[in-house]
């Protein structure tokens, strides 16, 4: 427990160690956006059903509005503020970028954690791309160029 009676939150946030104090029932969304300030992480829905909060926990995408931020104790979460190095734009953004994959840009950090994800995992069709997708919404109409951007990065 902290000064405050919270529970104390460890977790390694885009590779820096961050330890604050998070009432227990606060959201991994609700930590990351308004404790953290990463404003990358976007709040849609606030059912799990948009994906525009979607970032890596331990490698593994998940919602994180659905997500007790106590869950995720000790974790390494990556948000999209974390994929870039060294001033070095991640594969997956060039390529959203390349393919014009985002119009309003508010689901496109979502989207490209989950395609970093699903990249891990492996797919090898655009119909796989297109399932493995699924849980993100973009509801401006660039989900061809979305799919044709993660099918670049993935070599199909």
């Amino acid at each position: 427990m902290s000064h405050t009676g919270r529970p104390q939150l460890s977790l390694t946030v885009n590779g820096e160690a961050r330890s604050l104090a998070s009432p227990p029932t606060a959201s991994l969304l609700d930590v990351l956006r308004d404790e953290l300030r990463l404003t990358g992480v976007k709040k849609g829905c606030g059912l799990g059903a948009c994906g525009a909060c979607t970032v890596l926990a331990d490698g593994r995408r998940i919602k994180a509005c659905l997500a007790l931020a106590q869950s995720y104790d000790g974790c390494a979460i990556t948000t999209i503020e974390g994929l870039e190095s060294d001033g070095t734009l991640h594969p997956l953004q060039e390529a959203f970028i390349r393919h014009d994959a985002l119009q309003c840009g508010y689901c496109t950090p979502g989207q490209i954690l989950s395609a970093v994800a699903l990249l891990e995992e492996g797919v090898d069709s655009r119909d796989a791309i297109r399932e493995g997708l699924a849980g993100n919404l973009c509801r401006c109409g660039a989900q061809p160029n979305i799919v044709a951007a993660v099918a670049e990065a993935a070599g199909l």
